[in-house]
């Protein structure tokens, strides 16, 4: 008996420690300069940022996050964005990053507030492209992060979903995030690599997110470039209301883009993007 108690603590702690080795991210650094964290949006590799970054002028050393279950990197356990955000914290810390300045899409822009609240010391400036606070208020209105579970109907659904009808519903998506043709086939193949668990949990992570009640902790200059898609007045409005609390920040619409900006509006971007960098 003593034996088998033995045996099964090692197997416990050689699971833990697999588990505990599995990184939430992996990082690109190019260039040098004052350092640049780029936060991708969800199922989106880090790599998305490069064709920004040859269009920036300042010399910056840029931090290129890729998250776990995406990108071909190993799924970690859940809670994911929860677990990502911690391990950003430790890096920054860990890497010794000042003055910091951080530019997100989508989710990356959710996780750029969440660490400027964290850490009003070392994170100045965030750009936020096209990320609201709580997504579900604008989905689901009135319906509280409690009843948003793992555990659902819709959830066991897509699980389930055969590869076809998945790529289906990939492919709706995508063509509803850009108005450039040539870039939908590149946005279905990252939702069809991403780890289905990962796609559909960490999804719900998204869902239960509210960053309305942190965002009086952020005292970084913030710019936020939201789309314009379907409505301008309708998007401008929700931007405006659900960054109430947000002091310092500069809210701008962007003519004739849907989610992904940097694709739809590249030249306008990249002139936003340099004068975020250069202080103008």
């Amino acid at each position: 008996m003593k034996t088998f108690k033995i045996t099964f603590v090692l197997i416990v702690v050689i699971v833990s420690l697999g588990y505990a080795q599995k990184p939430a991210f992996k990082t690109e650094i190019i260039g040098k300069g004052n350092p640049v964290l780029f936060l991708p949006g969800f199922t989106t590799p880090g790599s998305i940022w490069k064709e920004t970054i040859n269009n920036i002028n300042p010399k910056v050393e840029a931090h290129l996050i890729s998250y776990a279950g995406f990108n071909s990197i190993p799924p970690i356990e859940m809670p994911w964005y929860a677990t990502i955000k911690k391990e950003l914290l430790t890096y920054i810390k860990n890497k010794q990053l000042t003055n910091l300045k951080i530019v997100g899409h989508s989710m990356g822009g959710n996780i750029a507030v969440d660490l400027a609240a964290e850490l009003p010391d070392t994170i100045t400036e965030i750009l936020i492209v096209d990320a609201i606070p709580c997504m579900r208020e604008l989905m689901m209105p009135g319906v509280p992060d409690s009843q948003i579970q793992y555990d659902n109907p819709y959830n066991k659904q897509m699980l389930a979903m055969p590869e076809e009808q998945f790529k289906q519903n990939a492919t709706m998506m995508a063509q509803n995030m850009t108005n450039t043709n040539d870039k939908v086939g590149t946005l279905i193949q990252w939702i069809l690599e991403a780890d289905r668990k990962t796609y559909v949990y960490g999804y719900t992570d998204l869902l239960k997110l509210d960053l309305r009640p942190i965002l009086n902790k952020v005292t970084a200059k913030t710019l936020i470039l939201g789309a314009s898609f379907p409505d301008t007045e309708i998007a401008k409005s929700n931007y405006e209301k659900q960054y109430t609390n947000l002091t310092n920040k500069t809210i701008e619409m962007v003519p004739d883009s849907k989610h992904f900006i940097m694709f739809d509006q590249p030249e306008w971007f990249y002139k936003k993007i340099n004068a975020f960098l250069t202080n103008e």
